[in-house]
């Protein structure tokens, strides 16, 4: 087995405000959309090794995101060097992403770990490592 992640699925409330940023982020780290244009109410991302992230405005919604209570967290994809990492970093705020932690940028996560923390509109936090 290859890759041992299928598929993502996130639900948000609004996915038209989302997928801006999504958009924007899972590009820089070579994921593809692939959006169903007779799905107006989800979005789609194939990473090149086969797994996809969904972004989806679901009818079956509760509530808005939240990820400090029980459930997902954030997700950590990989960007391939630390060149696209800083240039991520450096142009995030313009494309929807606040970063977390910047005080602390690229070592948030201990010294031995290189990433970014970010967080959307939503809440949605997305951490990117350099291995």
């Amino acid at each position: 087995m290859s890759n041992p992640v299928h598929h993502i699925e996130l639900w948000t409330t609004d996915v038209r405000r989302s997928a801006v940023s999504f958009n924007w982020l899972l590009g820089r780290l070579g994921w593809q959309a692939q959006h169903d244009p007779n799905w107006p109410q989800g979005r789609t991302w194939l990473h090149p090794g086969g797994a996809y992230v969904v972004l989806e405005e679901s009818p079956a919604l509760t509530g808005p995101h939240d990820r400090t209570r029980a459930g997902l967290n954030h997700l950590a994809l990989r960007a391939i060097d630390r060149i696209l990492l800083d240039e991520i970093q450096r142009d995030c705020s313009n494309h929807g992403w606040t970063e977390l932690f910047a005080d602390k940028y690229p070592h948030a996560g201990g010294p031995e770990h290189t990433a970014l923390f970010l967080e959307n509109s939503e809440g949605f936090e997305l951490e990117i490592v350099v291995d």
